[in-house]
């Protein structure tokens, strides 16, 4: 990696006094923000800092409602997204929207694919410009591919491909690593470092301090809408950086807890999918918290699935308190007594377009409801109870979800399964893309469920969480259980050599 050094030149963006406020909630009070060429800075803020606000700003999605954007010192307006891309801003999201019956290429360039004089679209010309840019960012998948083929890795590469497919000088990176392996996220490093060495400004977005740390010149720090400080990265701490983002010292950030487990409450018996996993048996005990730990594409989540009734095994047994319970639908698993918060809270969370109250109380309106009719005040009664025990940030109940930071919509849709009062919570990566500070009460309140008597599955890619958080660890690899670890044996080096396949530790394994 190239050293991180102090910016030689003027900045390639700048945003000065930016003030944008919705109904309800001021999402940014005079931020400013710079952007420099050859340099990659790490945008830092809690869950509801304007992070988002500012990147949809930045990318024509928004209009702010003050202050200014310059380019190379001239100011602009971007009255759509499409002068933020002609002004050379591209943005890779966490969560892109591509299209599965769509090719690589299609996905690649939808929307500013090459054209023949006769203007229709040059087909030859598309597959060999993205064929060029799969072969730079060492994509192991051609232009024809059809993106249905691809997993949650590779398709976040076409989303890396099709923001680089533009003559983009600004490119802004959205929690990129969230979906990839260790491999992927090196080659990524790579990535950046020859967009660094092409000039272009990098706004680097992430919740891991390794990664900002690793691959940051230089910082920002949003706070509650509102600038805090910048400066370059080799002049700060971690603990530092911590204080700036929330405005107090986070010492702890896994609670300490006793585990007090009782009686067996489920028992999966060689559980097994044609594609996805095979010969799955595990049991799990009231008060526990079961880590489930692989590298991506290990079949966590489709396990995770097929217990909420969302797939259907091919065989296998699952028992709930003893008694045998097919599942086949996840109607059958809630009133079972399980419920399943997922990793993509945007498509199989939260219902964007309802309030945040509904959202809550929609699987509960048994609790809600009179005769058929709906109690409003029972609702709001409902919804503020677990919205007040997740530390939800809203204007208020009636607020779109929709609007919410990722991390706050993660809170509803943990909030909206806890209403059911279940008996197991399945916890699919419940900290992906939320900051340190909220990161901190989900893992209070995963414990004080624990201490409640709820069983607590939790799939998580961050061995620090895995290892702070779990009473047992359950590895897989390629669709299979590769260990079963506790105690003395949940240490990192472990973890990922059974998650790799190493048999024997390696510095390859501890890399």
């Amino acid at each position: 990696m190239t050293p991180h050094t102090a910016p030689a030149s003027p900045p390639a963006v700048s945003m000065d006094m930016i003030t944008k406020t919705f109904p309800g909630v001021k999402a940014l009070d005079q931020v400013k923000l710079d952007l420099f060429p050859g340099q990659v800075t790490a945008l830092v803020g809690e869950n509801g800092a304007g992070k988002s606000t500012t990147v949809k700003i930045l990318t024509g999605i928004y209009r702010p409602d003050g202050g200014t954007i310059r380019i190379d010192g001239a100011p602009v307006t971007f009255a759509t997204p499409n002068d933020a891309a002609d002004a050379g801003i591209t943005a890779i999201h966490q969560e892109t929207v591509l299209f599965d019956e769509l090719s690589v290429a299609e996905n690649i360039y939808i929307g500013h694919a090459p054209r023949t004089r006769f203007g229709l679209i040059d087909t030859a010309e598309m597959h060999r410009a993205a064929s060029k840019l799969l072969t730079e960012i060492g994509a192991p998948f051609g232009s024809h591919t059809q993106l249905r083929d691809l997993g949650i890795a590779n398709k976040h590469l076409v989303a890396i491909a099709r923001a680089l497919s533009v003559d983009a000088r600004v490119v802004i990176m959205d929690e990129p690593t969230a979906a990839l392996s260790h491999k992927e996220i090196e080659e990524l490093y790579e990535l950046v470092e020859t967009l660094k060495a092409q000039g272009k400004a990098i706004l680097f977005i992430s919740h891991k301090f390794d990664e900002i740390f690793r691959i940051a010149d230089r910082y920002t720090v949003f706070r509650d809408g509102a600038f805090v400080g910048d400066g370059v990265i080799a002049d700060i701490t971690e603990d530092q950086l911590v204080t700036m983002m929330v405005g107090r010292s986070v010492d702890q950030i896994f609670p300490t807890r006793t585990p007090n487990t009782g009686e067996e409450v489920l028992k999966v018996v060689g559980y097994a999918h044609p594609t996805e996993f095979a010969e799955i048996t595990f049991d799990l005990h009231r008060g526990e918290i079961l880590g489930f730990y692989g590298l991506v594409g290990a079949g966590r989540s489709e396990v995770m699935q097929a217990l909420f009734g969302i797939t259907k095994p091919s065989k296998g047994v699952c028992r709930i308190n003893g008694d045998i319970s097919i599942i086949r639908s996840p109607a059958e698993a809630v009133n079972g007594g399980i419920v399943y918060v997922p990793e993509d809270r945007g498509k199989q969370g939260a219902i964007i377009g309802l309030p945040i109250f509904q959202n809550i109380t929609l699987p509960s309106i048994g609790r809600t409801s009179r005769k058929g009719f709906l109690k409003l005040a029972e609702e709001f009664k409902l919804a503020r109870e677990y919205s007040e025990r997740l530390d939800l940030r809203a204007a208020s109940l009636d607020q779109d979800v929709g609007n919410l930071s990722g991390g706050n919509q993660q809170k509803v849709v943990i909030a909206k399964w806890l209403a059911t009062q279940p008996q197991v919570i399945i916890l699919d990566e419940p900290t992906k893309g939320i900051d340190i500070g909220s990161k901190a009460a989900v893992h209070e309140f995963m414990a004080e469920l624990a201490s409640q008597g709820l069983s607590v599955i939790m799939v998580s890619s961050e061995i620090p969480e895995i290892i702070g958080m779990s009473d047992r660890v359950i590895v897989m690899r390629d669709g299979r259980i590769a260990a079963e670890l506790a105690g003395d044996e949940l240490r990192p080096e472990t973890l990922v050599r059974h998650a790799a396949g190493i048999t024997t530790p390696t510095e390859s394994a501890l890399a």
